[in-house]
């Protein structure tokens, strides 16, 4: 987020909005490729940073069934200032290691660490789906430029869904995925147009009435 965000109450509504999660309205649920102290243990890896610091979340789901074999975790932000970022070392590798679960990492920029973020955003190896929040359009048009991510959201809202029906996570066609490691797959899925989605609001006064994301 730039700087200007962390004068308001963004980060109190995105905790708002993840204490909302739980296994009953089905927001939140196992982790299928990382237990309980794999995730306890970058948790902890990352919190060992200088100036890293929790911002909720950070402990295991209560009153469930999940299996000891998969995560169970509640919804995990960490924030990490943006310094430890930089370079392609093990921290870089830590950072933008992904849970497949309820856990993110928060940095912040300022004006002129826009180029510092487009590298660490660059250096990422899949160039999944991202987005954009800002009602500066020369803003996001450079972002958008300057990267190559598959569906991209842009605009004052930006909200991205994960990996949505138009977000070609491939095979294309095949609901099935049965041919997934095939040249035909590798083809069909990376060879698609890139999306790019506008989404300009209009926003809520009150930020607290979205639905949970």
């Amino acid at each position: 987020m730039h700087k200007n965000w962390s004068k308001t109450n963004v980060l109190e509504t995105m905790k708002s909005q993840a204490s909302q999660r739980s296994l009953d309205n089905l927001t939140v649920g196992p982790v299928l490729t990382w237990n309980n102290d794999d995730i306890k243990a970058h948790i902890d890896a990352i919190l060992e940073l200088d100036g890293a610091k929790l911002l909720w979340g950070g402990v295991p789901l209560k009153n469930h069934k999940i299996p000891a074999c998969y995560g169970s975790y509640e919804p995990t932000a960490i924030y990490v200032p943006l310094r430890h970022f930089r370079g392609n070392g093990k921290k870089r590798q830590l950072l933008t290691t992904e849970l497949f679960g309820p856990f993110q990492i928060i940095t912040e920029y300022g004006n002129n660490d826009v180029d510092k973020v487009l590298d660490v955003c660059e250096s990422l190896p899949h160039h999944l789906t991202a987005a954009v929040v800002s009602n500066d359009p020369v803003f996001t048009e450079k972002i958008i430029g300057s990267t190559v991510n598959g569906v991209t959201y842009h605009g004052h809202r930006g909200r991205t869904t994960g990996a949505p029906q138009n977000h070609w996570f491939g095979p294309s066609g095949d609901p099935r995925g049965a041919g997934i490691g095939t040249p035909y797959a590798i083809q069909m899925t990376w060879s698609h147009h890139r999306e790019i989605i506008t989404d300009i609001g209009p926003c809520s006064d009150d930020w607290t009435m979205l639905p949970p994301s």
